[in-house]
C-alpha cells in the first residue's frame, strides 16, 4: 500500500489545530483525510469511515478523556498517532499499553505531521508483526504440548515407544489430511471422555 493512499481520520475538537494537522497531511500527499470535531459516538464513526490511520489531537486532555481515547485505541486495531500538549509518566505508559503508535507531547507542527504519521504506521506494523509471531509461537508450543500428551496416551495404552507413538500420530494425520496437532487434540479429548489413561 502506498502511504499516500492511506485513509486518515483526524479527531480534534479544536478546529484550528485540526486544520494544522489536515494541512500537514495534505501537503504530504494524503488526499483521503476526514476530520471529526465531535467525539460523541466516535467508535461508530470510525466503523463507518474505516480509516487506515487515526490521528488524535487532545489540546488539554483530562484523565477521563485520555482513558476514553486509550480504550478506543485498544478497540480499533489501527495505527494511532496522538498529539497532546501536556502529559505525565502514567499517561505515557497508558498510551503505550493501549497500543498508541505515536504519542507526541507538545509537538504539533505542520511539518512534523507526516514523519510522525509514517512512524506511527511503521511502529504499528512492527508491533502487529511481533504480536502475530508471538501468537504463532504460543500456538506452536500449545500444539507441542498436546502432541506430547497424545504420545503419552498412546505409549501407555498401546505400549508403544515415543517414536512409534509419534509415527502413528503422523500417519493418521496424513491419512486423514489433517494436522498432527488436530489428531493429537482429538485423541486427548477422547481419552479424557473414556477415563484417565495418563497422569496429568
Amino acid at each position: 500500500m502506498v502511504r499516500s493512499s492511506l485513509a486518515v481520520l483526524v479527531i480534534d475538537e479544536n478546529r484550528i489545530r485540526a486544520s494544522i494537522i489536515e494541512a500537514g497531511l495534505r501537503e504530504a500527499g494524503h488526499e483521503r483525510v476526514t476530520v471529526i470535531h465531535d467525539v460523541t459516538g466516535i467508535a461508530r464513526r470510525i466503523a463507518e469511515i474505516e480509516p487506515d490511520v487515526i490521528v488524535i489531537d487532545l489540546e488539554n486532555p483530562n484523565r477521563d478523556m485520555l482513558e476514553n481515547m486509550f480504550q478506543l485505541s485498544r478497540a480499533v486495531k489501527r495505527p494511532i498517532a496522538m498529539f497532546v500538549d501536556r502529559s505525565d509518566q502514567a499517561s505515557i505508559e497508558a498510551a503505550v499499553d493501549a497500543g498508541v503508535s505515536a504519542y507526541v507531547v507538545d509537538g504539533l507542527r505542520q511539518e512534523r505531521v507526516k514523519p510522525i504519521l509514517d512512524m506511527a504506521v511503521s511502529r504499528f506494523n512492527a508491533f502487529s508483526r511481533m504480536a502475530r509471531e508471538l501468537e504463532e509461537a504460543r500456538s506452536e508450543l500449545e500444539s507441542r504440548k498436546v502432541i506430547d500428551r497424545a504420545k503419552g496416551i498412546l505409549m501407555k495404552s498401546r505400549g508403544l515407544s515415543e517414536e512409534a507413538a509419534y509415527t502413528l500420530l503422523r500417519k493418521t494425520a496424513m491419512n486423514q489430511n489433517r494436522k498432527i496437532s488436530d489428531i493429537a487434540q482429538s485423541l486427548v479429548t477422547a481419552a479424557g471422555l473414556l477415563g484417565p489413561l495418563e497422569d496429568e
